[in-house]
């Protein structure tokens, strides 16, 4: 029904655009640019209005899921899973500073940097006809990320602090877009929104482009057609670099079909935003590297397997 719902807005949608179509398909450029183009702008109003109930969902509500979080200690594994399938900006950061103050564990943190969604979610739903993806991309993340979170406080426990909630000050980070995550202003309800939309909305015009152009090359073509048991380890290694633009062109990848699910899973486990980047500046460097190791781990051997059997 929802698939549904969307798709009757994408068709209001392309049936607004379709004057500004109609003139940029008269420009003089290849067919693979002026493609680019069009799919892109399309998006701009989804996008918009996705990024603006995510921005009132983490105004209204994410302090209280911060301070559940906190609160857990050792049972936030499944609590920090679940919070993390939904899109908010900057909650693996907020995971990252906790784990750094040892208020939750190692199994928490690299079960929230599993299952985070980052931008996947919105971009999903701003493509209505791969809306479907979503449901099996968040389910087989957020059920990785609740296993090899148990694993791994189960096989490497970790000593964490007795807190309230409250008695520990978390170190201020921002999130994308230089976005306050720890106390936002009613301002940048609308605000971020818009400053987001621009943000991504440049991104996935340059992946767009790059992916129409690949797309167009027969050599390039073949082997990507020749390397689905490659593309895993690649997409993993790639995940990891500590940026939303990152799992933007993952998932458009996967749209445009240059790359296998188990590929995209793989590189959607190994991307936890930027929450990489406050642990490396905040935790211990060997105990950091350790973790870096178990999240490529675990996502190359789930890319692996998931497609070995699809």
């Amino acid at each position: 029904m929802l698939i549904s719902f969307i798709n009757k807005i994408n068709e209001f949608n392309e049936s607004v655009f379709a004057p500004i179509d109609g003139l940029i398909e008269k420009l003089p450029l290849a067919d693979w640019i002026l493609d680019g183009i069009c799919d892109s702008i399309l998006l701009l109003p989804f996008l918009f209005i996705v990024f603006l109930i995510i921005e009132l969902l983490e105004f209204y509500y994410a302090d209280n899921i911060n301070s559940l979080l906190k609160r857990t200690g050792k049972s936030g594994i499944l609590v920090g899973s679940l919070a993390s399938i939904i899109p908010q900006c900057g909650f693996s950061v907020i995971a990252s500073s906790l784990y750094s103050k040892r208020i939750i564990t190692r199994g928490c943190l690299i079960a929230v940097y599993l299952a985070t969604s980052d931008e996947t979610i919105p971009i999903l739903l701003a493509t209505p006809s791969k809306a479907y993806l979503i449901i099996p991309i968040v389910a087989v993340k957020l059920l990785i990320g609740i296993i090899a979170g148990y694993a791994i406080e189960f096989l490497m426990p970790t000593s964490i602090i007795d807190d309230d909630g409250s008695s520990v000050d978390i170190v201020e980070e921002e999130g994308c877009c230089k976005h306050d995550i720890e106390h936002g202003h009613k301002r940048e309800i609308l605000i971020h929104p818009i400053v987001h939309t621009a943000n991504v909305f440049g991104f996935i015009l340059v992946i767009t482009l790059i992916l129409n152009y690949c797309l167009s090359n027969v050599v390039i073509t073949d082997f990507i057609e020749g390397s689905k048991y490659i593309q895993p380890v690649i997409g993993a290694f790639i995940g990891l670099i500590p940026n939303c633009a990152i799992s933007i062109g993952i998932t458009m990848m996967l749209i445009k079909g240059s790359i296998t699910f188990g590929a995209a899973i793989s590189g959607l486990l190994a991307n936890g935003g930027l929450g990489l980047l406050v642990l490396l500046k905040n935790n211990d460097f060997k105990d950091t590297i350790k973790i870096i190791f178990l999240l490529l781990f675990i996502s190359i051997v789930s890319g692996l397997a998931i497609t070995f059997f699809a």
